[in-house]
């Protein structure tokens, strides 16, 4: 096991660095969307899925 382990250190490391910065991205979107702030700049005039993600209520 330890063998092992010391064998793939390398690959451990950066699946390790890969699953923090992932996990931040994932937290600050969250409190992005918990703040009421948008990932898409809000700028719905010129975007042409502008009517697909902000729809209004009838």
């Amino acid at each position: 096991m330890i063998e092992w382990l010391s064998d793939n250190l390398g690959t451990i490391i950066v699946l390790l660095i890969l699953a923090v910065i992932v996990g931040s991205v994932i937290r600050t979107l969250i409190k992005n969307k918990k703040k009421g702030k948008s990932s898409c700049g809000c700028n719905c005039s010129t975007c042409p899925a502008g009517g697909v993600c902000h729809k209004k209520p009838n």
